[in-house]
């Protein structure tokens, strides 16, 4: 008996259940992805991302092809790719991992009935959280956590599965299919913005798991924030798309600080999941329903443009903003500087970063952009109150790049500004200011709002 094996966002051979599950129950297996139009050119259509994609279905080819088989790529809603390969094949199951976005539930409705209505089976599985199933944690309620420390405890008391091995051989495509190719990004309509993005792939994330273990994971916990050391895993990219197994990466971390704090942190992944899952109109709307078309958000394109380019005249926010545009990627500090100050001290809608992030991050992940972006807007299940979630970037860059060592890197304009003038170039006199070849306005442009009149506004626009 044959079953298609059906990739989404679980790219890889490693520990993946359902294409465990397919090849213990089946005699032949063809695994297969549908390149999705709704998706490639949807609400959250990226050029990096895409490529990151494209290179990670390739080597995902490459893995199952030493195997025996080979990556069969149809373009397509899968809903009508996905019954026509199975006729073809003479499929009569279909494996899959289950994911919690309400487009992933949306399109996997559709498949389910064309599916059933063509006699094929669907049978899910774990593979894309920690946890078996990150949406059914419920609090002593009943209900779905809408707060991370509560949800936190209870994730860590739920069962593991065992992680599982990659098979070592596959069983061969059937004779005269044809495989399809993974196309190349111009190809689909799409272009590359980011100038220097990671290689995608579940060799390249397997490779970027094992140096973050070795070299970086026991000091996580006190170095993540510093933004200049670089710390960091960088997996979120290849966690995504399941280029490497959320599971199976904590399945590697040992006791102590570090890995108890990047432990904490795959939490979070599977607490955005949970709420979106359980809120879907989370992806459209504020989570607080006070802040539902109370807030008067700015519609200042001028002041938006500046922020999407690095040009605020705020070192930390313009070098974040930056790394965006050069690596498809920013640090998690950034990241919240930057969300901050365009929510608080620009008082633009937080929909309006989420979707320029999306356009550029390579691990644009609904669930959890959209939850940092309510979560640092102050709208989402954070129950802070608003003033804690109101960085100013200059105490921000003292506190988590000190050195100026990330400001440097991506702002070389400011590379010459003697340190005490660094986090507040503007405060430079005049002579300083032509001594670093920095001349305010000139070289590097003057704050386009006062930090301190911002907050003040931020307070009492959130005043509802």
């Amino acid at each position: 008996m044959t079953a298609l094996v059906w990739y989404r966002r679980d790219l890889r051979v490693h520990d993946h259940p359902a294409l465990c599950a397919a090849l213990g129950a089946h005699d032949r297996v063809v695994p297969v992805f549908c390149l999705d139009d709704r998706l490639l050119h949807g609400r959250h259509a990226s050029g990096a991302r895409t490529q990151f994609l494209l290179e990670s279905l390739r080597d995902l080819d490459a893995s199952l092809r030493r195997r025996g088989s080979g990556l069969v790529v149809r373009h397509g809603p899968p809903e009508r790719e996905l019954p026509a390969l199975a006729r073809e094949v003479g499929a009569g199951a279909l494996h899959f991992s289950s994911d919690v976005t309400p487009f992933a539930r949306m399109r996997g409705a559709r498949t389910r009935s064309a599916l059933e209505a063509a006699g094929v089976e669907l049978c899910g599985h774990p593979g894309v959280n920690v946890v078996d199933d990150a949406g059914a944690l419920r609090t002593r309620a009943g209900r779905p956590y809408t707060v991370f420390s509560p949800f936190h405890r209870s994730w860590q008391q739920e069962p593991r599965r065992a992680v599982l091995g990659a098979p070592r051989t596959l069983p061969a495509l059937p004779a005269g299919l044809t495989k399809g190719r993974v196309p190349a990004l111009a190809s689909l309509g799409l272009e590359q913005e980011v100038e220097d993005p990671p290689e995608g792939g579940e060799g390249p994330g397997r490779r970027r798991l094992e140096g973050f273990l070795a070299t970086d994971l026991a000091a996580y916990g006190s170095g993540h924030d510093d933004l200049g050391g670089d710390r960091t895993s960088r997996l979120s990219p290849y966690l995504h798309l399941g280029c490497v197994s959320a599971r199976a990466v904590e399945e590697r971390l040992a006791g102590g600080d570090g890995p108890a704090a990047f432990r904490r942190q795959l939490c979070w992944r599977d607490f955005h999941h949970h709420v979106l899952l359980h809120f879907p109109h989370n992806a459209t709307t504020e989570f607080q329903e006070r802040y539902r078309g109370t807030i008067r958000w700015s519609r200042a394109e001028r002041r938006f443009a500046a922020w999407c380019e690095g040009r605020t005249g705020y070192p930390l926010v313009d070098a974040g903003m930056r790394q965006l545009r050069r690596e498809g990627w920013m640090h998690n500090r950034a990241r919240l500087v930057a969300g901050s100050f365009l929510t608080k001290d620009l008082g633009i809608d937080w929909r309006w970063g989420e979707r320029f992030f999306m356009r550029l991050l390579v691990d644009g992940d609904e669930a959890n952009n959209n939850g940092n972006w309510q979560w640092i807007a102050s709208v989402g299940t954070d129950p802070q109150p608003v003033y804690r979630r109101i960085y100013n970037p200059a105490r921000q860059m003292a506190s988590h790049d000190p050195s100026g060592t990330y400001v440097r890197r991506y702002v070389p304009e400011l590379a010459r500004v003697p340190d005490e003038y660094l986090a507040e170039p503007w405060t430079m006199p005049d002579g300083v200011q032509r001594l670093a070849a920095c001349v305010i306005g000139r070289d590097y442009p003057r704050p386009i709002v006062d930090h301190a009149q911002a907050r003040r506004e931020a307070l009492e626009r959130y005043r509802v």
